[in-house]
């Protein structure tokens, strides 16, 4: 991979203050493209698309994927799977997004795995709508996924229930490896549905903690040689919190790290 890619919700602490500064010292770095998040209601970040499209064009930095709410737990909210998703897949073709992600289930839609299966429909819904507007649509994982109900895996029934054409997944290396268990096994179990990638680092001693990329015990370079059996075409540098400095400089000592490999 010759191109490199960060989450922003790494830099939220900043980034409303100084858009402009933050995406222009980011592509100073190296950074290529980036993933949003905090979009609903017609504005990204809290900015209205259009003011937020003009500012992230200027940094030269390319808008590839955003993140989403399912918006069970907030009806109000426009834009989202819903309530007025085609706002959401509109504003998102506006930007030139290629992907609409759904970052996370609150606790009360992923119970059982009855909840599961009407999310997945949820997706395949939204996914539809998505491709005919050009754009795909996929699903972020974190560790709660992997945890049993019914002596079944949710992951696993969000991987079945979907449609594998239209659903994909963005796979979070730091949860996969949170919730003990082996990203490669589930990329070659699923070959081809892991087009989006999270890369952030664990630390040596406490999984709880975040690291920025190259100073954890995630191997890089063993991962990366199945980007092609995942069928990867982005990937995202993250880091929720424990920075070593700061968000910026996190971002910044990753791809340092990934450069090298």
């Amino acid at each position: 991979m010759k191109n490199f890619g960060f989450q922003v919700y790494t830099v939220r602490d900043v980034i409303k203050k100084n858009m402009a500064g933050t995406l222009k010292t980011l592509k100073k770095a190296g950074y290529d493209y980036a993933e949003f998040f905090d979009f609903t209601d017609g504005k990204l970040l809290g900015m209205p698309v259009k003011e937020a499209k003009a500012i992230i064009d200027a940094s030269k930095i390319k808008l590839k994927s955003i993140h989403v709410p399912t918006g069970t737990q907030a009806h109000t909210v426009s834009g989202t799977m819903v309530n007025n998703w085609q706002r959401a897949v509109d504003d998102a073709a506006e930007l030139g997004a290629e992907y609409l992600v759904c970052a996370y289930l609150d606790s009360a839609e992923r119970q059982t795995i009855d909840q599961y299966k009407k999310v997945s429909e949820l997706f395949n819904r939204s996914a539809e709508i998505c491709k005919k507007s050009g754009i795909k649509f996929a699903y972020h994982n974190h560790a709660f996924e992997f945890k049993e109900i019914d002596g079944q895996v949710p992951y696993d029934i969000l991987l079945k229930e979907t449609d594998a054409d239209l659903v994909k997944m963005e796979l979070d290396m730091y949860w996969v490896r949170y919730a003990d268990q082996n990203p490669i096994k589930i990329i070659q179990k699923d070959r081809g549905r892991f087009p989006l990638w999270h890369v952030k680092d664990m630390s040596m001693d406490d999984d709880r903690k975040m690291k920025e990329v190259g100073a954890g015990r995630i191997d890089w370079k063993q991962l990366f040689a199945y980007d092609q059996d995942a069928g990867l075409e982005y990937f995202f540098v993250e880091q929720d919190s424990n920075w070593a400095e700061n968000s910026v400089q996190s971002l910044v000592t990753s791809i340092k790290h990934l450069k090298k490999i």
